[in-house]
């Protein structure tokens, strides 16, 4: 069985960027191609986590928000290496299939606390 992600955005962002770093640690060593790709998803995988941190210390609303959409926009970068890694076969679909399960939650979960501070 699964075990449920952390409720807490900050620790869920944590807990899948630290899932990224051990996954590009095993690429870098498949091939230069594996290693060129594993470069751009560790870099945007572990700053969604990174820019929700900088929100949480925001200096106004504004200022959260943002940072918010940087993590939001990452997030979908990291989607787009995941989905690349899978379709060129570098890693299969099935290994993958967790992190992008995750990575659509965070970017749902993203653009919802977004909306929802726009509104306030």
């Amino acid at each position: 069985m699964m075990e449920k992600p952390p409720y807490d955005i900050c620790e869920r962002t944590f807990q899948f960027a630290l899932r990224i770093v051990k996954l590009c640690q095993t690429l870098d060593q498949k091939s230069p191609t594996a290693g060129a790709l594993s470069r751009q998803l560790l870099r945007a995988g572990t700053s969604v986590g990174a820019n929700i941190e900088e929100g949480q210390a925001g200096q106004s609303r504004a200022d959260f928000a943002s940072k918010y959409c940087i993590a939001r926009k990452r997030a979908r970068e990291a989607s787009y290496w995941l989905r690349l890694l899978a379709a060129s076969g570098v890693v299969s679909e099935a290994q993958l299939r967790p992190l992008l399960a995750e990575i659509d939650e965070l970017i749902k979960i993203l653009t919802a606390i977004i909306k929802k501070t726009r509104k306030d």
